[in-house]
Order: C-alpha cells, then sequence, then structure tokens
C-alpha cells in the first residue's frame, strides 16, 4: 500500500489505486488484507479507478480501541471523500456485510456488488453463529489467539485434518496476528442473520452474486440480499465457490458498475 488516510478517529488507513474512470472501493472478508482482493482491481482497472485498502486492524492500517462498527463505516467514509467524494463498492464475504451497511448509512455510494454474504437463514446456523461468538470472544479475551482461528476456520467449514495442516504451515503466525479482526468481523455480521431492516433501507442499485458450486446457502444468502433490498439483483457464476476467479467475476461486475 502506498497511500495512507486518516479516518475520523485517527486511525490510519493504507490504500492503493490503479486505472482511472469512475471509483470503485473494494472491501474485503475475515482474515483478509486488501492484498487479498487485489486480483481483482487488475481487470477491472481497465474502466475503472479501482480502490484496495486494508481494513482496521489488519495489514498496513492501524487501530483504535474500542472497536464498532461505525468506526469502519467512518473508514470508507473518509475514503470516499479523499477519491472525490462519491464510489461504488464492491464487498466479499463479510466485507459485503459491511459494504451494505455503509451504503444503508447514506454515505455517497452509486452501487453495490457483494460475494456470497454469509447471512444465516435456519435456525441452526444462527445458533452455530451464536456459539461461535461466545467462543470467539472468550478465546481473544484469553489471548488464545490460534484458538480463534481455528473457530473461524471450522466456521468456514474445513476440517480437522486441514486446520491441524494449517497450523503446522508458514502462513499460521501472521494468521495469529490477524486473529483480533475476527471480532470486527463477527460485529459487522450482527447476529449472523439477514438484517433486513437495514438492507431494506439500501437506497442503491445492489447485485448479490454467489458461485453455483458453493453450498446451497450461500446461493440462498445471496438471493436473500437481492430480494430484500429496494433495487436488487442476483446472479450466479457457473463453476464458481466462495474463491471465486477474478476473470469470471470481473466482467460482470464491470457491466453492473458500468450502467
Amino acid at each position: 500500500m502506498d497511500k495512507n488516510i486518516t479516518s475520523r478517529d485517527g486511525t490510519s488507513l493504507a490504500y492503493e489505486s490503479a486505472g482511472r474512470g469512475s471509483t470503485i472501493v473494494l472491501v474485503s472478508g475475515a482474515m483478509s488484507t486488501g492484498g487479498t482482493v487485489a486480483p481483482l482491481a487488475a481487470p477491472l482497472s481497465e474502466r475503472f479507478r479501482v480502490v484496495v485498502y486494508d481494513r482496521r486492524g489488519r495489514g498496513a492500517s492501524g487501530d483504535t480501541p474500542p472497536y464498532a462498527v461505525e468506526r469502519e463505516v467512518e473508514d470508507l467514509a473518509a475514503l470516499i471523500e479523499e477519491l472525490g467524494g462519491e464510489a461504488s463498492l464492491y464487498g466479499v464475504s463479510s466485507g459485503g456485510a459491511l459494504a451494505l451497511r455503509a451504503a444503508a448509512s447514506g454515505l455517497p455510494v452509486r452501487h453495490v456488488a457483494v460475494y456470497e454474504t454469509p447471512y444465516a437463514l435456519s435456525e441452526e446456523d444462527l445458533a452455530e453463529r451464536a456459539r461461535y461468538t461466545e467462543q470467539l470472544t472468550a478465546a481473544l479475551d484469553e489471548g488464545r489467539r490460534g484458538d480463534a482461528v481455528e473457530l473461524f476456520l471450522r466456521l468456514t467449514g474445513l476440517d480437522e485434518a486441514v486446520i491441524e495442516g494449517a497450523r503446522q504451515s508458514a502462513l499460521w503466525a501472521g494468521m495469529e496476528s490477524m486473529a483480533p479482526s475476527l471480532a470486527y468481523d463477527d460485529a459487522v455480521m450482527g447476529d449472523g442473520g439477514v438484517p433486513r431492516e437495514l438492507l431494506a433501507s439500501v437506497p442503491v442499485p445492489v447485485l448479490a452474486i454467489a458461485g453455483d458450486a458453493s453450498p446451497a446457502w450461500m446461493r440462498e444468502a445471496a438471493r436473500a440480499i437481492a430480494d430484500t433490498v429496494p433495487r436488487g439483483t442476483y446472479r450466479a457464476l457457473q463453476g464458481q465457490t466462495h474463491m471465486v476467479e477474478p476473470d469470471v467475476l470481473a466482467p460482470v461486475l464491470a457491466e453492473f458498475f458500468g450502467r
């Protein structure tokens, strides 16, 4: 990241941009930085000015306690103001929930696209999210960052063998360093269910996307977003999973953001 701005509460945020045209800000999800979504910036920057940033508490950005979701909305407000006063937002996973919250709050946003924002639809899944929140809070309060990362990986559906392999990898230390930000994404997701009242207040066009090779509940959650916002569209991408290919996603986003 080669540029910095200061958010309302004094937190330094790192960002970089590429391309020219109307502005799109890419919002990363849990356990990720701006670099995680940077591969999507390359194809989009052929038509747009594309901005990636490190959300607070991760990467090259700072952090200022106590955390509140409103601070992350203020971060986007500061970034949009720096970029000229108007932008479209793309959010992946829990980053999609943040993008939708930002649009609902009245920020100068033109369009919002989200990919597989993991809202729970069943009572069983909502109960699982509540248990996750309780266990995550305890692990972080007690300084058990590795356990916090494990909880998140289990929530995403990884089996124990894969999680154990991750623990033994060279990437684990970096994952533990980012563990406190898991609480931020958990807060952004609320109780984990579809926030229907909030979504109903989003005034701009919204494109909710999922991969047709992802679990069915991911597609159902994306459809629920599109059905709840006033100006929503649902799209399923053939052969894609939660790890969507940038070259498959970019043309869909370019068509939507170019309207």
